[in-house]
């Protein structure tokens, strides 16, 4: 199956600062795709690269389009969502699923109100009237009744406490997401996506250092909590990453088989989190052109 966003050295300059140094990113249709990065990353930037919200060099298609010259048509398959707190708080809500029904053409009435009936959100409120969890069932509703392509969602949840997000992301998937489309989401809430990424990219300082399948990261990636007897042994496999655990050394190694690790101490799938430390940290050591 052809993959929804295939990019190859893209490139977005501001001013002396690169903000994308040759993205080459592919993300497959149906995946749910974690676009992890720190602040200044390029995550942002990435993103509205592919709904055609900034120019970039390279080479680009999002859904079958370049998203440069053809974003009318691109945006009939694509949802854009941001920070929650960006809804327009002067609307009604009554107003703003009005407001959505006449300018997007897959948006389906029907299931926000079934969504909304769910909940206590009262339909003549503004939405600076609401509480931040009724702005986030507010929004999910929007999201959940727009039948499109791709989905992405840069900091949807940015603010609201753990409750709102933890239901925010289950409702996603467990009644948005059919396996068909496509969900990017930018976050700095590792752990909190983790279980539901089917896909994972790693962002950093305008290069991606990782693009894998999570069904890989367990054949390619090994967490090592490191015997004191075999310590030089283990440094001679150049680790990508050591920090100390509980009195001992845990060393991450990438695309060493498992089997000639398993006699340095015991083996661990890293984590989503612990990965992102160990190829930021990595990624730093490296030099730049």
């Amino acid at each position: 199956m052809t993959d929804i966003v295939q990019a190859k050295s893209l490139v977005k300059q501001y001013g002396s600062f690169r903000a994308l140094d040759g993205v080459d990113l592919n993300i497959p249709t149906g995946a749910i795709s974690g676009l992890i990065g720190p602040n200044g990353a390029g995550k942002t930037t990435t993103l509205k690269a592919l709904i055609g919200l900034c120019d970039v060099e390279g080479e680009l298609k999002v859904a079958g389009q370049d998203p440069r010259r053809s974003r009318h048509k691109l945006m009939e398959d694509v949802c854009f969502i941001a920070d929650v707190g960006i809804l327009p708080k002067w609307l009604k809500v009554y107003q703003l699923v009005d407001y959505v029904a006449d300018v997007h053409p897959r948006f389906q009435r029907e299931r926000a109100e079934r969504f909304l009936s769910s909940t206590e959100i009262p339909r003549d409120k503004r939405i600076k009237e609401l509480s931040k969890g009724m702005v986030t069932q507010l929004h999910l509703a929007l999201v959940m009744a727009i039948d499109v392509r791709l989905l992405v969602l840069d900091e949807p949840t940015l603010g609201l406490d753990i409750i709102y997000r933890k239901e925010f992301y289950d409702r996603l998937l467990n009644e948005y997401y059919d396996g068909d489309c496509t969900i990017i989401i930018s976050t700095h809430q590792v752990e909190e996506i983790e279980t539901l990424l089917s896909h994972l990219l790693f962002i950093n300082r305008g290069k991606v250092v990782m693009d894998a399948m999570m069904s890989d990261i367990a054949e390619t990636f090994t967490e090592v909590i490191v015997d004191p007897a075999q310590l030089e042994v283990a440094r001679g496999l150049n680790p990508i990453y050591t920090r100390e655990m509980l009195g001992k050394q845990c060393f991450t190694f990438e695309a060493v088989p498992r089997s000639r690790l398993e006699s340095l101490g015991e083996c661990l799938t890293p984590s989503v989190a612990d990965l992102f430390v160990a190829k930021m940290k990595e990624s730093k050591r490296e030099p730049q052109v």
